[in-house]
């Protein structure tokens, strides 16, 4: 089901991304109303990436180096589940590193056109997508739904319950298709690109 939506992206390592996504799933899935948890992954395009964003703490991975941050690694994923407490963004290589932490992303609003109701952080991952090759990953604070940008648009929503389909209006604009996973209780909505959109 998430292949569908690295079929979406324009430059993307699709397994860096689905593992990626499944951590923003948990994350969304382990907040409740006492300690509602948002974050932001951008994915690639690491050294433009970089450039277009500074540290608002000093970066807990900054002296690590870069073979022990595999985001594949179960230890780095536990450690990026307590570092998500943090503000800021993470920032993932492409070829799957987790480089920086809690990092403020500068945003442009020039070609954003974003749904009414979001904040900073989808405006951060709209922006930096549209700025750089770079796929952006939201977990939402006020819904805990999962939110893929690519171009400074978003192209996906994952419902972490198969049930909020029906309470969550997506926020896709333009034609859509909605995917049902019953076995993982997720619920996809990815946005149907044409041919000419992802060139």
């Amino acid at each position: 089901m998430l292949d569908r939506i690295c079929r979406e992206v324009q430059i993307c390592n699709p397994e860096v991304l689905e593992t990626v996504i499944k951590i923003a799933v948990r994350i969304a899935r382990h907040t409740d109303e006492r300690s509602s948890i948002g974050a932001l992954f951008v994915v690639g395009d690491e050294e433009e990436v970089l450039k277009r964003s500074t540290p608002l703490i000093l970066d807990p991975l900054a002296q690590y180096p870069k073979e022990v941050k595999a985001i594949r690694d179960a230890n780095v994923q536990g450690m990026i589940s307590e570092l998500a407490k943090m503000d800021g963004a993470f920032v993932i290589s492409g070829d799957g590193y987790v480089l920086s932490a809690s990092r403020y992303i500068e945003t442009s609003p020039r070609f954003i056109d974003l749904p009414m109701g979001f904040g900073t952080r989808h405006m951060a991952a709209a922006s930096i997508s549209r700025e750089t090759d770079a796929v952006a990953v939201v977990v939402s604070e006020n819904d805990d739904v999962v939110r893929i940008f690519d171009d400074g648009e978003l192209i996906a929503e994952i419902l972490t319950e198969i049930g909020d389909l029906e309470m969550i209006k997506p926020r896709i604009k333009g034609e859509y298709e909605e995917i049902v996973e019953k076995d993982l209780n997720l619920a996809v909505v990815v946005k149907t690109r044409t041919r000419n959109e992802k060139e």
